[in-house]
């Protein structure tokens, strides 16, 4: 299993339906599985199990969201994907 991926991180597809899709991992299983949602088609109340070697890291993230998944608090829908929406967002320049 990888160890660069950990739960709370945001990865992105690399083959499927979902190709290029942004997630967040939910969960990771000893058998090589990495379970993902985005707030919107992959809720957090089912998410998408994805072998790890179809998924690439895109980055660790400290938002309030990963820290909530992290603590092992309950997460919503919505906060998932307003973590999500605000790490495509483009950033000033300073």
């Amino acid at each position: 299993m990888r160890s660069d991926i950990v739960t709370s991180d945001v990865v992105a597809s690399l083959c499927g339906r979902d190709k290029g899709a942004l997630m967040m991992v939910v969960g990771l299983d000893s058998e090589g599985y990495a379970f993902l949602c985005d707030g919107r088609l992959r809720k957090i109340e089912k998410p998408k199990r994805k072998k790890l070697r179809h998924i690439r890291l895109v980055c660790h993230t400290d938002c309030q969201a990963a820290q909530k998944l992290r603590a092992g608090e309950r997460l919503s829908n919505s906060e998932i994907r307003r973590a999500l929406s605000d790490l495509q967002k483009p950033q000033p320049i300073e």
